[in-house]
């Protein structure tokens, strides 16, 4: 028997596949409401019998929060370890929604068929293209190809807070030798993408304080130092103003420039600039000049400022000069950039253009983490590649992702092991939002991805 006994079970099965994530759909798993605690636990059940039913020794494991779910299978050859989540966002706003976001239903669009419903395309419908992958070659070949070990998280959606305490005490149980991860989109419709970077994020906040309390604008208007246009000033100064780049002193330290070929690859990925840009209401990009909008998006660093407020905000006008101004920023960071070390850097500008009779006050809540660079050298990358675009009849492409997925990090730095990112969703799935799908396409191609992607790396 071979791969394509394995690739025609899976186009038979299609149908019972679809009815399995339609019960798993149905399932409210919304981590982050604890009014939803028990379908949490309902829908790791749910995913163990699934396991199990596939000869996978699976269990339930208890966390502070919502259960993690570890299965393993087999004994020799290449040793796996594949990474989903099975918890939801919430729904919110209900009324937006054309169906029942817990009544998952087959839907026609005129980019063909969708599978509607809550959790679709992020993260349950991605997660069972991989157990439906292993149930086909299963089912085919009476064993799997190769070590795997299944662990699904039920608390990505609310910031995972029980993750790192459970990889550092099951580092030995889940350290494998590669990660495999499907919870990321193609770079365009039709275009197979394996993420090879992911942006780190620095998030820090500050106050200008000038005078002691606001001041009546009639009486020191003039002599008097604003916040509100003290810190208007210095956040101006982040930025050159002629070509985009951040101003800040060592703030592109660590940056590397994208290769040739990526950038090759990056060129000729179908990727709609006019479209991505117009579907927001731009008419051109107002980024980095000098790189290309998927260079700014996936492979250059930025430093945003997300919120500004001061002074008075209610009703009608209040003639006052505030006491004090506020900045929230964060930046997404790329290469090798030091969170630690950026962080500084931006505080010592700021510090460096405060006027006399103004101070600055530092938020000491924290947050930083470095990008994720994959090690696409190692073979399984490009055989990985390879299986994607034969299954697509196209060149699969190594892409960047703008955000961040801390689940990667995570891996390498407690586990020691590099992750390969596959997934299958489109930009239109409306992940987070009502109505959210994803396409049957989708679905059917990703698990044929993945039982070809299984068998190249067993054959690396």
């Amino acid at each position: 028997m071979s791969l394509a006994d394995v690739l025609a079970r899976i186009d038979s099965d299609l149908p019972a596949a679809t009815d399995r994530l339609m019960e798993l759909l149905r399932i409210p798993s919304i981590s982050t409401d604890p009014a939803y605690a028990a379908n949490c636990d309902q829908a790791a059940d749910w995913l163990v019998r699934d396991l199990q039913s596939n000869d996978i020794k699976a269990e339930k494991r208890a966390t502070p929060g919502h259960p993690m779910v570890v299965g393993h299978v087999g004994d020799s050859g290449p040793h796996l370890l594949f990474y989903g989540h099975y918890d939801v966002q919430p729904v919110d706003p209900l009324e937006l929604w054309q169906r029942a976001p817990f009544d998952p239903d087959l839907h026609e669009t005129e980019n063909g068929t969708i599978i509607r419903g809550r959790g679709s395309s992020d993260d349950k419908g991605q997660l069972m293209t991989f157990v439906e992958a292993c149930r086909a070659w299963k089912a085919v070949h009476g064993t799997l190809p190769c070590r795997i070990t299944f662990f699904f998280e039920g608390e990505e959606e609310s910031g995972s807070p029980s993750l790192v305490p459970f990889l550092e005490a099951h580092k030995d149980e889940l350290t494998a030798d590669l990660a495999l991860v499907c919870d990321t989109s193609m770079v365009s419709r039709g275009v197979p993408s394996i993420a090879a970077q992911l942006r780190g994020m620095l998030k820090d906040e500050f106050t200008i304080v000038g005078p002691r309390i606001d001041l009546h604008s009639g009486h020191y208007g003039g002599p008097g130092l604003n916040p509100l246009r003290e810190i208007s000033r210095i956040i101006a100064s982040f930025h050159d103003p002629e070509t985009g780049r951040v101003a800040v002193d060592g703030f592109y330290e660590g940056v590397h420039e994208v290769p040739a070929e990526q950038l090759r690859q990056w060129q000729n990925c179908g990727f709609d600039e006019a479209d991505y840009l117009k579907s927001v209401g731009y008419s051109q990009p107002h980024g980095e000049q000098g790189y290309s909008t998927l260079e700014q998006q996936w492979a250059r660093p930025t430093l945003e400022v997300n919120g500004i407020w001061g002074g008075y905000n209610g009703a009608g006008s209040k003639t006052v000069i505030p006491s004090e101004a506020h900045c929230k920023l964060t930046c997404r960071l790329v290469g090798d950039m030091d969170p630690d070390a950026l962080r500084d850097r931006i505080r010592k500008h700021v510090e460096d253009q405060l006027s006399p009779d103004a101070k600055v006050v530092w938020d000491n809540d924290l947050e930083g983490s470095r990008a994720s660079v994959m090690n696409i050298h190692r073979p399984e990358f490009e055989a990985a590649r390879g299986a994607l675009s034969d299954e697509w009849n196209r060149e699969a492409v190594f892409t960047g992702m703008g955000g961040s997925i801390p689940v990667v990090g995570f891996f390498k730095d407690i586990l020691g092991m590099d992750a390969m990112l596959i997934g299958y969703a489109n930009e239109d799935d409306a992940i987070h939002s009502p109505n959210e799908k994803y396409d049957l396409n989708s679905f059917h191609k990703g698990i044929r991805s993945w039982a070809r992607v299984l068998d190249a790396l067993t054959r690396s």
